[in-house]
């Protein structure tokens, strides 16, 4: 009987010790998790955000759309940032106000690679730094990490957009909102009505502008008065004459009878050319919303005209000073002065100063020319510090249309405006590697020559006879 008892004995104390040990260790249980995080909080210090992180439930949730474009503007550094120093609320369209929803023009803004902050500071309008679920929602304007205010509203509403599933994510330092559509910030919206693309152009005269008569092409009214020194006001048509011209491909003038060209939409593919090259937004807002030259301009391609715009980039206008631009008209004396009334290509203009040294083109500012030169490969307009390089030459040539892409705003010799507007770090364009085509002497001189004293070209007809 001992043996029997002796070992029911230790069993039963096997059995505490197991019991016990099984107490002692219940209690480390909850340890675990703060060991993973600990851990995963360490390799989250490696790769910048937590697995559990609301960022990574956002490109892992239905809002896809909102995620590409997140990726696309670079800001999963940005936001990663954001939810290292604080929760955030994030306001996620649904992918269909995305993908059919959205304007497909304003979308094609925001892919524009120059448009990369219109882009960022619109998804930041979507970002709040601070936790705000469903049950402590403020009926209050908050900041967003865009810098602008959104406002929030009672009814789970965010400025003009519902929202359609509110706590759609919760994540311990973030809270992701489903809104029914796109949150566009003040900011992003006057940016995009700055550089759309024109629907059309208007036709209609500012008030007050003086009428002109389309059988004489004289004012049907007297002009306003002029200030002293300021050039004449007269129709541009006076500073035209109809008829072919020696550079290539010349239209047909008023006189032949074949009046079907729709100038006012070669016009305005021409600024919807300059728009889509990028680098020319300032000279097409000014030809479009400041002036009614693209107006007259159409009118003038219309009745068989012909035209060369030498056009300042973006960097060439920013150079312009308050002054320049602020007396009545100095726009469009600035821009008569980069209009040509000839057909003009880069090859034919760089063939005329490549042969004859110094060309004096006629401009729509009367009676003032733009003198042109070879130098550095290319062609040189103006002289001395307000001199500029032919720098994007064929922007865009239809034959009657030529835009040839400069990089400094030109003023005539003796004008009270013309200060420097040229960098003075710039570097003269590279010589392009297309091949120039050289005039050569004899037969094709003499009848260039020849064609130069027909059409009343006098200063290249004098340069001809300086050559022989």
């Amino acid at each position: 009987m001992g043996a029997p008892v002796h070992g029911a004995l230790l069993f039963f104390l096997l059995l505490l010790a197991g019991a016990s040990a099984a107490e002692e260790t219940a209690p480390q249980e909850p340890t675990l998790p703060a060991a993973t995080s600990g851990s995963s909080s360490g390799a989250g210090a490696a790769v910048g955000v937590n697995s559990n992180s609301v960022l990574v439930a956002l490109l892992d949730s239905h809002y896809t759309e909102l995620a590409e474009l997140v990726e696309k503007a670079l800001l999963l550094q940005t936001l990663e940032d954001a939810v290292g120093k604080h929760n955030v609320t994030i306001f996620a369209p649904r992918n269909e106000a995305l993908e059919r929803d959205l304007d497909p023009e304003f979308k094609r803004f925001l892919l524009e690679p120059r448009n990369l902050r219109s882009l960022q500071a619109l998804l930041l309008y979507h970002v709040l730094p601070a936790r705000l679920p469903s049950d402590s929602w403020p009926a209050a304007p908050h900041p967003t990490l865009s810098g602008e205010d959104v406002e929030l509203a009672a009814g789970m509403r965010v400025g003009s957009a519902a929202v359609t599933r509110p706590d759609a994510v919760l994540r311990p330092d973030g809270v992701i909102h489903g809104i029914e559509r796109l949150l566009v910030p003040r900011s992003v919206q006057e940016d995009f009505n700055r550089r759309r693309s024109l629907a059309a152009i208007s036709a209609v005269l500012p008030t007050g502008a003086p009428e002109v008569d389309p059988r004489t092409h004289r004012l049907k009214k007297p002009a306003p008065p002029v200030p002293p020194g300021a050039p004449p006001v007269l129709p541009i048509w006076d500073a035209m004459a109809p008829g072919p011209a020696i550079a290539p491909a010349p239209a047909p003038g008023p006189s032949t009878g074949k009046h079907h060209f729709d100038g006012h939409s070669q016009v305005k593919d021409f600024i919807q050319t300059l728009l889509l090259y990028g680098g020319y937004n300032e000279l097409a807002d000014i030809l479009v919303n400041l002036t009614s030259l693209a107006t007259e301009m159409g009118r003038l391609v219309s009745e068989g005209y012909v035209l060369t715009v030498l056009a300042p980039n973006d960097e060439a206008m920013a150079r312009l000073t308050t002054d320049q631009l602020s007396e009545p008209g100095s726009p469009e004396n600035i821009l008569y002065y980069h209009m040509v009334p000839e057909y003009q290509t880069e090859e034919s203009m760089y063939n005329a100063v490549r042969r004859f040294g110094k060309v004096r083109y006629d401009t729509l500012r009367l009676p003032h020319k733009v003198v042109a030169r070879e130098a550095d490969g290319s062609v040189k307009f103006g002289q001395g510090e307000g001199s500029a390089y032919l720098f994007d030459p064929d922007i865009y040539t239809d034959g009657r249309i030529s835009v040839q892409g400069i990089d400094a705003v030109l003023f005539p010799p003796g004008d009270k405006n013309a200060t420097q507007t040229a960098d003075p770090h710039r570097k003269p364009p590279a010589i392009t590697t297309k091949k120039k085509i050289k005039l050569r002497r004899g037969k094709l001189l003499e009848a260039s020559c020849q064609m130069a004293g027909l059409f009343g070209q006098r200063s290249r007809f004098e340069s001809c006879q300086d050559q022989d």
